[in-house]
């Protein structure tokens, strides 16, 4: 006999229970804040587990299957562009609203907003819910994660300024050690640990969560004591989701119908928008505790905000796109028939 869930949500309405998680973590940072010697051990293990994180996704990335892909190369460059391009700078035109809508400490997480790669998993589940191109999807968010790893910190680095540490020997040194050298592990001992990691997924997966909790409750810990909370006002978090609920629409109508005016056919069209409009939480928020030290609460809330926005849009978009009927000149021109031979 099957077992049915008890709870079920509205299918255009996703509730992710991991936001739920991250907003508990963040109520346990603002009640009971590390202090003291339990801030440092705090501190020790977040950045331990960063180093974790970036390893995991090292040995869990096949770089062979990424470099498969680069057949659809102008679906990539697409991709690519809109990430770490169209969306940078769409974040550096959010400074003239400074300070009038945005005070400086919640720009500059909005700008690091736009300069996090790419999500995978929900880039790959939307784009298959809308039929769109799924090779491409998977390849595509590779690509990013993979360019992130590098393009994300020095983007921060160059337009954030002193707000991420500037390009200072010290955030290059931390950037190296605690992002790139664990990722470049992890690639290299793919062969010996892909397998093991493959078969324990559901267990590493809560290992993933664990620790980006982990970074989230020390960054808020240390906003916290440090009093930086006091800067965000209801006006200022309505602002700021106003401000999100705009780039996102952006992003959504330009990776959409720029998409076609490059000719992509609808299925690669899917792929462009739902990877092209999206940012990776799980990307982004240990980046930022690399980068932003006892500022990384602030730097980090826009993304939360964004990532569960971007989730409930592209998930009514996706629904909405799996019940349109293909036209005929939507489809790409190497799956039309060719015509009949003369009997």
């Amino acid at each position: 006999m099957t077992r049915r869930r008890t709870l079920a949500l509205p299918s255009w309405l996703p509730v992710d229970a991991y936001i739920l998680a991250l907003v508990g973590t963040v109520v346990v940072a603002a009640l009971l804040p590390a202090r003291g010697t339990a801030a440092e051990v705090a501190g020790g293990a977040s950045t331990g587990a960063v180093a974790l994180l970036f390893f995991l996704y090292g040995a869990r990335l096949s770089t062979a299957e990424a470099l498969d892909g680069l057949k659809h190369w102008r679906l990539h460059l697409t991709v690519l562009a809109c990430t770490f391009l169209v969306f940078p700078l769409l974040g550096l035109a959010s400074g003239g609203l400074v300070p009038y809508v945005l005070t400086p400490e919640l720009q500059a997480g909005f700008l690091f907003l736009c300069l996090v790669p790419s999500t995978i998993q929900s880039s790959i589940a939307f784009t298959s819910i809308a039929r769109g191109n799924v090779p491409a999807a998977i390849c595509a968010g590779s690509f990013s994660s993979l360019a992130g790893i590098l393009l994300t910190p020095l983007l921060a680095a160059l337009l954030l300024g002193s707000a991420g540490g500037g390009l200072s020997a010290d955030s290059l040194l931390r950037i190296v050690v605690q992002l790139l050298v664990p990722f470049l592990a992890g690639q290299i001992l793919r062969r010996w640990v892909g397998g093991f990691l493959t078969r324990h997924k559901k267990v590493l997966g809560l290992v993933d969560r664990g620790s980006i909790l982990l970074v989230v409750y020390t960054a808020f810990s240390e906003g916290m004591v440090a009093g930086v909370w006091s800067q965000v006002t209801p006006a200022r978090l309505g602002a700021l989701l106003a401000a999100e609920a705009v780039l996102l629409a952006v992003m959504l109508a330009l990776t959409w119908y720029g998409a076609r005016r490059l000719g992509f056919d609808r299925a690669d069209r899917i792929a462009i928008q739902f990877a092209g409009s999206k940012k990776s939480l799980a990307a982004g928020l240990p980046m930022a505790s690399v980068l932003f030290g006892a500022h990384a609460s602030l730097a980090v809330l826009p993304l939360m905000l964004f990532h569960q926005m971007q989730l409930m849009v592209c998930a009514v978009i996706a629904k909405r796109r799996s019940r349109d009927p293909e036209r005929p000149e939507e489809r790409p021109r190497h799956r039309e028939p060719a015509p009949a031979a003369a009997p």
